[in-house]
């Protein structure tokens, strides 16, 4: 048997092949979901592991997914044993999830006459609601039996049959089990076309030739990263930052990180001592969340081409102190951990990255997903509906470009829903989408813009807004000036009012609510 190590070539082609199986498990999730939020803004993620639970490649989909969807299939290896035919179902964001509505599958790949898995795949998708106290499973809640229904590890399917004792529960528990369903049978035949690709694959390179390129990829991926930390100087650098507030009390969040690096032993640490304790609302994120937030900031420092395994993080240490609101422990509500302190986390590691690279770091982003969840009767059939969209804003300016206007950044990597799929689906009229104009910090190059969108209700409901940079604003670089920060209006029976960042509220039909998005920040001066 040929054991030489695979050519740079061959490499390249299973690490291409690799990708397009998680690709094209998204393009089927996509196409067969029920939801417009997984169908038109694309809120899911598909990847690929090893025997060992390992990622060994993953879609272009949403970082705060990808780097912590390992964590769950760590959960479900270590509670479980999967046959053949099997699909394991979780949300638990304290095993590896990040918050209930994200709720992730995995499926063995089993080669013939084996009788352990060769391979794992597994998705995540966002569903529109989970049940809980507010409808779209996203609002003010104080601990996390409020949110929703809260999935350990357990089997959906077992040897290609439905439990659908497992289905029902889940199904009960929700406002929307029609479109819960149809969601739930798109991540399955989603895990299917992956287990098929790999098989595929295996035909095609066989077992070991595959095994020797994932090995080769691994250990490519962990020389890659420690190239990087070895070009970087020497030391200890801190920053800080905050989120405007939990929707508790009015008091900033900090958030705060150190990072050393030892180009010599090429390993570098990021360490999250002093940030505040977890919060009584719902932005306190689990270790799953943060250590994603380092793995994609990494990433954004690597070439495009370079492929992304479990070997880019071996050099790399994350310390998050329990019992922050960076490493939540029960019972603490993490609906916003998820979407808010995130992307405050990005924020942070950037701040403190500019110090090392200031000619590679832009300002910062919007910050902020601006979440809103509405939830009522459709009064065009009296059937129950909840919608869930994140919302744009502007992309903080480069040392070498203007920022982006209308983008999703950072931890989020989704679309707006189109007005027609919006005016569809829902009991809605869009009133107005536009760029929030000069919405971006000033400087040498400006920050991008962020949105306007603006919606009418048809019928009374339930609208939740989970949102930050309310406060706060996006800060500039090197002498640019901060982006605006966001704000929101309802008008109501004809009156207009401007509500807080993390609130909900019922509005009768009539009604409307403008999100102005947050612009990002400037870099350099004028």
């Amino acid at each position: 048997m040929n054991r030489r190590p695979p050519s740079p070539a061959l490499i390249a082609v299973l690490g291409h092949a690799l990708h397009s199986v998680a690709v094209e498990m998204g393009v089927a999730l996509r196409r067969t979901a029920f939801s417009p939020n997984i169908r038109e803004r694309r809120d899911y993620s598909s990847a690929v592991f090893s025997a060992a639970g390992d990622i060994i490649a993953m879609g272009d989909d949403m970082p705060v997914h990808l780097g912590s969807m390992p964590m769950s299939v760590a959960a479900v290896l270590a509670s479980m044993r999967l046959a053949p035919g099997d699909v394991a179902l979780l949300n638990d964001p304290f095993r590896g999830g990040t918050h209930l509505p994200d709720i992730t599958m995995v499926a063995p790949v089993f080669l013939p006459r084996q009788s352990r898995p060769a391979f794992y795949v597994a998705n995540r998708a966002h569903h529109a609601d989970v049940g809980g106290m507010y409808p779209g499973s996203m609002g003010p809640c104080r601990e996390i039996a409020q949110e929703g229904i809260r999935i350990p590890p357990v089997k959906l399917m077992r040897a290609g049959v439905m439990d659908h004792d497992v289905l029902a529960v889940v199904l009960a528990n929700v406002r929307t089990p029609a479109e819960r369903e149809g969601d739930l049978a798109a991540q399955l035949g989603a895990c299917r076309i992956g287990v098929s690709r790999m098989l595929e694959l295996v035909r095609r390179f066989s077992h070991a030739r595959l095994q020797r390129g994932i090995h080769a990829m691994r250990q490519g991926s962990g020389r890659l990263m420690r190239a990087v930390l070895s070009t970087l100087p020497a030391g200890s650098w801190h920053a800080e930052d905050f989120l405007d507030d939990d929707g508790v009390s009015p008091r900033p969040i900090g958030i705060r990180v150190t990072f050393r690096n030892d180009p010599v032993r090429r390993r570098a640490v990021f360490d999250f001592t002093g940030t505040d304790p977890q919060v009584p609302g719902n932005l306190n994120a689990v270790y799953a969340i943060t250590w994603s937030a380092v793995f994609y900031v990494l990433r954004c420092l690597l070439p495009p081409e370079a492929m992304v395994t479990a070997g880019l993080m071996r050099p790399v240490d994350v310390i998050a102190p329990r019992g922050t609101v960076v490493n939540a422990e029960p019972p603490a509500a993490v609906a916003g951990g998820n979407v808010e302190t995130s992307q405050r986390i990005v924020d942070v590691l950037m701040r403190v990255l500019a110090q090392v690279l200031p000619d590679r770091i832009p300002a910062a982003s919007s910050g902020t997903m601006n979440n809103l969840t509405i939830g009522g009767a459709d009064p065009r059939n009296g059937r129950p509906y909840t919608y869930y969209e994140t919302i744009a804003g502007g992309l903080g300016a480069s040392p070498l470009s203007t920022g982006a206007s209308g983008h999703h950044a950072h931890m989020t990597n989704s679309l707006n829903t189109p007005v027609e799929a919006l005016e569809y689906a829902y009991p809605f009229r869009m009133v107005r989408y536009a760029l929030r104009r000069n919405s971006g910090g000033a400087g040498l190059h400006r920050g991008g813009d962020g949105l306007v969108r603006e919606i009418e209700l048809i019928g009374d409901a339930r609208v939740t807004l989970l949102a930050d940079r309310r406060q706060s604003q996006p800060w500039g670089l090197a002498g640019g000036d901060p982006g605006l920060s966001g704000k929101t209006t309802i008008t109501r029976n004809g009156e207009e009012s401007q509500f807080p960042g993390k609130c909900t509220v019922e509005l009768p039909a009539g009604s409307r609510i403008r999100i102005e998005s947050p612009g990002g920040g400037g870099w350099g001066k004028t």
